[in-house]
């Protein structure tokens, strides 16, 4: 699907239960159309993944998702020969069940070739959106293999021959930041950096996903989960725990939001216990009511 500005494509987001401020629409919008990855750093929870899924809504495509961690590697993100089936169909043509001299190239062809995220991404082209979910995770070695994919959109398997995109795919990278990554992977991408949205964002962002809860709990939860970010919690809210916390308010009858139902459902917004334990000696406060 085309998009011909940064306030259409912001408007496709919307429609796809994301909103996004000018910077980051700019920014997805010439990712795609400069054909450049998106490197999308911020605080744990402030919407970097949620991004990407919603780009994928807004422009009808297949989301492709590469989850890295800590050991990683090319098989695992790429391709892998499915080495059961292989060893079955040797097997075969050693009983003679199968042609011995034209089966046994078939034993490293597409039929057992096992496509991993990359692969995946190479061959949809512009069909899809692939998300590199927290790459910070992953080491060194891998990062350098994949600023390789990414400069080329393309790959070569010895045994099958190259696997070019034709179109690439839209690409969307994370990182909260636990490592620096390198500057040649950095040159690579565009940069945007994701702040924890202002109160007036947050009511609307809050109204879009919780429709049924009153305006005026939507208010006191976007004022306390700010007043929540300025304490240095260990673990600060995103907007997905705002979210969840208004609906879980509204399921057990706020508004208005006293001390009590704030506290029994405190756990949908301070995933900490020490961060619980501060957080609910300043509730009333927090919640303007104390």
């Amino acid at each position: 699907m085309n998009v011909s500005s940064p306030q259409e494509l912001s408007a496709r987001l919307a429609e796809a239960d994301y909103l996004c401020d000018e910077g980051l629409a700019v920014g997805m919008y010439l990712a795609l159309t400069m054909h450049r990855p998106l490197l999308l750093e911020g605080e744990p929870g402030v919407g970097k993944t949620e991004a990407a899924k919603a780009l994928a809504i807004a422009l009808g495509a297949n989301l492709i998702r590469l989850q890295c961690y800590e050991g990683i590697d090319a098989s695992q993100a790429l391709y892998e020969w499915d080495y059961s089936r292989q060893l079955l169909h040797a097997r075969a043509i050693q009983d003679g069940a199968l042609d011995q001299d034209t089966r046994v190239q078939e034993l490293f062809s597409e039929k057992f070739l096992v496509a991993r995220p990359l692969l995946q991404a190479l061959r949809a082209g512009s069909d899809a959106v692939l998300l590199i979910d927290e790459l910070d995770r992953a080491d060194d070695e891998f990062e350098a293999f994949l600023l390789e994919i990414l400069s080329d959109f393309a790959i070569t398997i010895p045994e099958v021959g190259t696997v070019r995109a034709t179109t690439p795919p839209a690409v969307i990278i994370t990182s909260n930041r636990t490592r620096e990554l390198h500057d040649a992977l950095k040159r690579r991408c565009l940069f945007h950096w994701l702040e924890y949205p202002s109160i007036e964002h947050e009511v609307a962002i809050i109204r879009l996903r919780v429709p049924e809860a009153e305006p005026v709990l939507v208010d006191a939860v976007a004022l306390a989960v700010a007043r929540l970010r300025e304490m240095d919690l260990a673990k600060p809210p995103g907007p997905a725990e705002a979210i969840d916390w208004t609906r879980a308010l509204h399921l057990v009858g706020a508004p208005p939001v006293d001390e009590e139902s704030a506290n029994h459902t405190l756990g949908w917004v301070v995933k900490n216990r020490e961060d619980q334990d501060r957080v609910g000696a300043e509730l009333g406060k927090i919640l303007g009511i104390g």
